[in-house]
C-alpha cells in the first residue's frame, strides 16, 4: 500500500482524509496541520469519521517529509497564499512524492502555466523524482474531463459551457463567502474573487485546457461579471443575516474565445439565497448542482449533484474534486516523474471500492493486501516519461 500524507485538514483536507482511508491501494501515513489545536488528534476525528485511524495529527513538516512519504494530498488552501501553498508543494516534490492538490490554479494547465510556477516544480521533479498533478475543486473534471468527454458524443459542436451553480449559504467558509465572494457587502464593495482578471487567473488554464484537447486556437480569453442585490433580508441557517440592498448573488463567466465568438465557457451562478436573481441560471432543487451544455447537434446537457456530510451540496462538490486527486494517487505512482494536467491522467473506475462503505479499517486493509494494486487492473497504461525529467522512481 502506498504511504500518503494528508497535509490539511480544512474543508478539503477533512474529505481527503476520508477519501485516502477508503482507497484500497492507499495507507494514511501522516497528517499535517498548522493549528496547535489540532497536533496530536486522531485523524479520523479530524476527517469527520466515526471511528479511530490510529494516526495523530502533527505539525512536524520536517519530519514527515524526512520520512519519505510516497504521496502528498496537498489540502491546504493557495487562494490567499498561493507562494507559500508553491513552496510546499516543491518541498514535497523534491522529497521524492507524488503530489495531488487543488491550491495551484496557474498549473491546471501546466503547459502554460507561468514559468514561476512551473520552473520551481520541474527543478523538483528532476532533483527528487516526484509529481505533481493540480486540479481544482470547483470541481476539476467539471470544467475539464466531463465536458471534453461528452463533446464527443455529438455530430457538431457550437460551444461548451461548464456551469457551477450554487446556494453558498452550505459553504462552510464564511470569511470566503463574505469577503472573498462578497455576498452581504455593499454593492460598492471589490469582492477579491472579482476583480478583473483574477478569474481568468483561477479558471484560464482549464479554458486553455479543453481548447488544446479540442485542437482549437483561442484568440483569446475573456471575463463577464454581473452582480445582484438583495431585494430583501434574509437569514441563512449557517450564516446568519444578509441585509437587503447587499450583494446575494454573483454570476460571471471566463470565456474562451474562438472565430471571435464565445465557444469554451465556465460560468458560476452563486446565490446566498434562492430568492436573489432568480432568472439566472438555477439548479434542479436549489441547493447545487454543476452542469455542462453542449450547444451544438444534438444539444446535450448533463447536470451532476453530489452531496456529503448530511446532505450538503457543497460538501458533496469537494468530495467529487478529492475523489478525483485522490484516485490519481497510485496512477501516479506508477507513472515517469513529472508535471501532470488533467489531459495526462485518465479519470479512473473505483476498483476495489463498490460496495466497502462502512467496512472497518482493517477490511479494507485486508481487502487491499489480497489485490495487485488499481494500477494492474486499469485499462490505461502509465504515459511515457515527461519532459525533462529523470528515469522511473526506484
Amino acid at each position: 500500500m502506498i504511504p500518503t500524507v494528508v497535509w490539511g485538514t480544512g474543508n478539503v483536507g477533512r474529505l481527503a482524509i476520508r477519501a485516502v482511508a477508503a482507497h484500497p491501494a492507499l495507507r494514511l501515513a501522516h497528517v499535517l496541520v498548522h493549528d496547535p489545536a489540532k497536533v496530536g488528534r486522531d485523524a479520523g476525528e479530524l476527517g469527520g469519521l466515526d471511528r479511530r485511524l490510529g494516526v495523530a495529527a502533527t505539525d512536524d513538516i520536517d519530519a514527515v517529509l524526512g520520512a519519505r512519504p510516497r504521496a502528498v494530498v496537498y489540502a491546504a488552501s493557495g487562494d490567499v497564499r498561493p507562494d507559500e501553498a508553491l513552496a510546499d508543494v516543491v518541498r514535497a516534490v523534491r522529497a521524492g512524492a507524488v503530489v495531488v492538490t487543488p491550491a495551484l490554479y496557474p498549473l491546471y494547465d501546466q503547459r502554460n502555466a507561468p514559468p514561476e510556477f512551473r520552473e520551481p516544480v520541474l527543478a523538483a521533479v528532476a532533483e527528487g523524482g516526484g509529481s505533481l498533478f493540480a486540479s481544482g475543486v470547483d470541481p476539476g473534471w467539471g470544467n475539464d474531463v466531463l465536458p471534453l468527454l461528452v463533446s464527443g458524443l455529438g455530430s457538431t459542436v457550437d460551444a461548451i459551457r461548464c456551469q457551477e451553480i450554487f446556494d453558498y449559504s452550505t459553504y462552510d467558509q464564511e470569511d470566503s463567502v463574505r469577503y472573498l465572494v462578497g455576498m452581504g457587502q455593499p454593492m460598492d464593495y471589490q469582492p477579491p474573487m472579482l476583480v478583473e482578471t483574477v478569474p481568468t487567473m483561477v479558471w484560464g488554464g482549464q479554458i486553455r485546457l479543453m481548447a488544446r484537447a479540442l485542437g482549437v486556437e483561442l484568440d483569446g480569453i475573456r471575463e463577464t461579471v454581473a452582480r445582484r442585490a438583495l431585494d430583501s433580508a434574509v437569514t441563512t441557517a449557517t450564516m446568519g443575516a444578509f441585509e437587503a440592498g447587499t450583494q446575494g448573488a454573483v454570476r460571471f463567466e471566463v470565456q474562451g474565445i474562438v472565430g471571435g465568438a464565445p465557444r469554451i465557457v465556465i460560468e458560476h451562478v452563486t446565490r446566498i439565497h434562492p430568492s436573489c436573481a432568480p432568472d439566472w441560471p438555477t439548479p434542479p432543487d436549489g441547493a447545487g448542482a454543476h452542469r455542462v451544455v453542449i450547444e451544438g447537434r444534438p444539444r446535450i446537457e448533463v447536470t451532476v449533484e453530489a452531496t456529503d456530510e448530511g446532505g450538503n451540496r457543497s460538501a458533496g462538490g469537494n468530495a467529487t474534486a478529492v475523489g478525483r486527486l485522490v484516485g490519481a494517487v497510485d496512477w501516479l505512482v506508477d507513472a515517469e516523474p513529472g508535471l501532470y494536467d488533467a489531459l495526462d491522467v485518465p479519470l479512473r473506475p473505483a476498483v476495489g471500492r463498490l460496495g466497502t462503505a462502512g467496512t472497518s479499517a482493517a477490511a479494507g486493509t485486508s481487502a487491499a493486501a489480497g489485490t495487485s494494486g488499481t494500477s494492474g487492473t486499469s485499462s490505461t497504461s502509465a504515459p511515457p516519461a515527461r519532459s525533462g525529467t529523470p528515469g522511473r522512481r526506484a
